[in-house]
């Protein structure tokens, strides 16, 4: 038992949740406060699998390179070809900034190494309610905190307590791991399918032989219908052929998507990631923001512990991520909700396929901060009037 765990007084900053998010808030608390005490609870011992993407985007490296946790990526090769296509529509082009696809099972296991070399205490704890006693929060009767942040997912047990239920979109997706075929080495292929828009299959690269693969879609809000397992490897198989016969590993995990507006209650109590609903709602991504807010919530913590007063962290965690994420939440909102229609995808892949420019603002917008800019208005609004033409790469400017 460390000195830390031997100690009668509550602890500085409780995480629930040690993916990329919790791990995070503990790496900023304890970057900017190195005597801070700091829990990080999870239900499950790492590494452990989640269903995902696992496209780590550069705007990730970014965040923890600032915190010193930059070489998570190590070992792992850089993916830097991106294939957009819905139909006949298609664009491919090279981004102007590599992404890494990292099994999750092992890009979150070195997050939570980084946590504890820095000095949080890992503890394997399934948390099931929170109390406030006075100017301390209470987990489970027993774990006594000054400040806590919940990072514990889609399902998070912490964001009902702060009476922030989830009410806006989500999507289903199911992903898996298979061999990568000879024209799929060094690629993210994303083909767009003809169901409820945003749906699409994928194809994302590990470099070591292997692609993670997979198909999502936004859930009916109106009638609650789900697709089934069956129905999205169908799918996936009709999108992208020969991933799924030789495919494994396979599992379903909801998305809960970003809405116009994201809101943090005052107090002690903040949410970050998955918990806070920060999902893109175009593209399904949600690493970057799991690291940024939990960074941002890690800071929070830090200067209100610092200040004497845990009940000022949501509101400076609040302004944080309104400042850095509110007004490219509203735009991948409006994104998302523009894409719902498939004359508006046909029409971005083929603005993509003409201005490089263009092909670089979707990319900003689905995998880090980006807006829609003038220049992406502008090769849209072309794009729906201009009759069919032949389609270019982005570097045949």
């Amino acid at each position: 038992m460390t000195a830390a765990e031997a100690s009668d007084a509550p602890w500085d900053l409780v995480v629930v949740g040690a993916g990329p998010a919790g791990s995070t808030a503990a790496l900023a608390t304890l970057r900017a406060r190195p005597g801070a005490r700091v829990l990080l609870l999870d239900r499950v011992d790492f590494p452990r699998d989640k269903c995902c993407g696992d496209g780590i985007a550069p705007h990730v490296s970014d965040v923890l390179r600032e915190l010193g946790a930059e070489d998570v990526t190590d070992g792992w090769q850089p993916v830097d070809q991106l294939e957009l296509s819905r139909g006949d529509h298609r664009v491919e082009g090279t981004m102007r900034r590599s992404v890494w696809v990292i099994p999750r099972e092992v890009f979150d296991a070195r997050l939570v190494e980084r946590a504890v070399a820095a000095g949080a205490v890992l503890r394997r704890h399934r948390v099931s309610r929170l109390q406030r006693h006075g100017d301390e929060v209470v987990l489970d009767g027993e774990i006594r905190a000054r400040v806590v942040v919940g990072a514990d997912g889609a399902e998070s047990v912490v964001r009902p307590w702060l009476g922030t239920g989830r009410r806006g979109a989500r999507a289903l997706a199911l992903r898996g791991y298979a061999p990568t075929p000879a024209g799929g080495t060094g690629r993210q292929l994303i083909r767009y399918g003809e169901r409820t828009q945003p749906a699409y299959a994928w194809a994302f690269d590990r470099g070591d032989g292997w692609s993670n693969v997979g198909y999502g879609e936004l859930v009916d809000r109106t009638t609650g219908e789900r697709p089934t397992r069956a129905l999205m490897l169908e799918q996936l198989e009709e999108l992208l052929p020969g991933y799924v016969a030789d495919g494994t590993a396979w599992r379903g995990h909801h998305l809960p998507l970003s809405g116009w507006r994201w809101d943090q209650p005052d107090g002690p109590v903040l949410l970050a990631g998955d918990a806070a609903g920060l999902v893109n709602p175009m593209t399904g991504e949600g690493i970057y923001y799991a690291v940024a807010t939990g960074a941002a919530a890690g800071r929070a913590a830090a200067h209100a512990l610092g200040s004497g007063a845990p009940g000022s962290a949501g509101a400076r965690y609040r302004a944080d991520v309104r400042r850095q994420l509110g007004r490219h939440l509203k735009h991948t909102w409006t994104a998302s909700w523009l894409t719902r229609r498939p004359v508006v995808v046909h029409a971005g892949i083929e603005a993509a396929g003409r201005d490089r420019h263009v092909f670089d603002a979707l990319v900003e917008l689905g995998l880090g901060d980006g807006r829609i800019t003038p220049r992406l208005s502008a090769g849209l609004a072309g794009a729906l009037t201009r009759p069919r033409g032949r389609r270019r790469t982005p570097t045949e400017e």
